[in-house]
């Protein structure tokens, strides 16, 4: 544990020691208490080590002093629990995650909200295969063909004739690079119990998952057009998709027909509705087109429905929607604003709601990145930044 030198520091001591019990105990998930939350908040992509997520909600004075959330909050977190930091410090990134996910899952129900992201998925997905020694091996051969953030064409072609269920040795080497075999377990458990959701109906319009959905990807449920602006109806077509994949799900990578494919060394990337993002740059045009896919075009969100997303920092949003990066902030909650024609993207809370309008709310704003008292969530209730 990190260095954290607040009053604060009695509270993270607690709750790193409810996480090794939770890791201790193995995979589960409490059930549902039914108590009333006050406070409804989202945290996004905590793609970061323990110290920095707690220092997060301590600041924003959601952690009592048991190590555990306080009774009275609701807490969503927004995917990506797993994968981050430099390679040096790939062990002490794989257990700080598990021991995180062990931490949320040891909640009730209903007050921690796990969504899925493809990180998670990545375990159960990509990595469906690999044992801890098969993907050490994989993980040593791939940091010399990703060396620098340059890969030789000829090498890359070797590594993935020996490891076909990969798409790249850069997934390998950075993108998944802190997996273990524990943490697979601990998805699939996640999973089986439906504790790791697609999707949370917060409210009236007001939707909670990983990256987004669109018109193209709620054909793929079956659900009626003029529904889609009830974010619980959203949430059940959404939900239900990954309940339906998982029961039929025996082995190897978990697909989501039309929704979640994960990649491999045939089919290159995996695509769908944890990794994509928002663009309107020119070149993306024929990758926005139908389901599933790594870009979508922000124009067919649908009306009426409130986004609540995390997955893509301020920085890349604003690369691919077609913003100046040099306003590009971390840590900070942001919008994107469309009627289907123009698209508005800026920080801060969106607009009040309104049926002609679609919104995404981005609370990916890197851990990582900026110090846990610049770090945003968003309030549910307020539809702003958490005061």
């Amino acid at each position: 544990m990190g260095a954290v030198n607040d009053p604060r520091d009695a509270r993270i001591h607690a709750a790193f020691a409810r996480a090794a019990e939770a890791v201790a105990k193995g995979p589960h998930s409490t059930p549902a208490d039914g108590r009333p939350r006050r406070r409804r908040l989202v945290m996004g992509d905590p793609q970061a080590d323990l110290d920095r997520v707690l220092a997060i909600l301590a600041y924003h004075d959601v952690l009592g002093a048991d190590g555990w959330l306080r009774p009275d909050v609701l807490l969503v977190s927004v995917g990506d629990h797993f994968d981050w930091g430099k390679p040096y410090e790939r062990e002490a990134g794989a257990i700080s995650a598990l021991s995180l996910v062990a931490w949320l899952a040891a909640h009730p129900a209903d007050q921690v909200v796990m969504i899925l992201g493809n990180h998670d998925l990545g375990r159960v997905g990509e990595l469906a295969d690999f044992t801890d020694a098969t993907f050490a091996a994989a993980q040593a051969e791939a940091d010399r063909v990703y060396q620098g953030g340059h890969t030789d064409e000829a090498a890359e072609r070797a590594f993935l004739a020996r490891w076909p269920r990969v798409p790249t040795a850069e997934l390998v080497a950075r993108d998944f690079g802190n997996f273990r075999e524990a943490q697979r377990t601990w998805v699939e458990h996640l999973l089986r119990v439906r504790r790791f959701r697609t999707a949370y109906a917060a409210g009236p319009g007001l939707l909670v998952l990983h990256a987004g959905v669109t018109h193209e990807d709620l054909d793929v449920t079956g659900l009626p057009p003029a529904r889609r602006a009830d974010a619980g109806a959203v949430a059940d077509a959404l939900n239900g998709a990954m309940d339906a994949a998982v029961a039929a799900w025996t082995g190897g990578p978990l697909s989501v027909p039309g929704l979640h494919h994960p990649g491999d060394a045939a089919t290159g990337e995996g695509v769908g509705i944890f990794y994509h993002r928002p663009s309107l740059k020119p070149e993306d045009a024929e990758r926005v087109r139908g389901t599933p896919r790594r870009r979508f075009d922000p124009r067919r969100l649908p009306a009426g429905l409130t986004q609540v997303v995390g997955h893509t920092r301020d920085k890349r949003n604003r690369e691919l929607l077609g913003f100046s990066t040099a306003e590009a902030r971390d840590g900070v909650v942001r919008h994107l604003v469309t009627n289907g024609t123009r698209v508005d993207y800026a920080h801060g809370a969106p607009p009040p709601p309104s049926p002609e309008a679609a919104m995404l709310v981005f609370t990916d704003g890197g851990m990582r990145e900026c110090p846990p008292e610049d770090y945003e969530l968003f309030d549910l209730d307020t539809r702003a930044a958490a005061r």
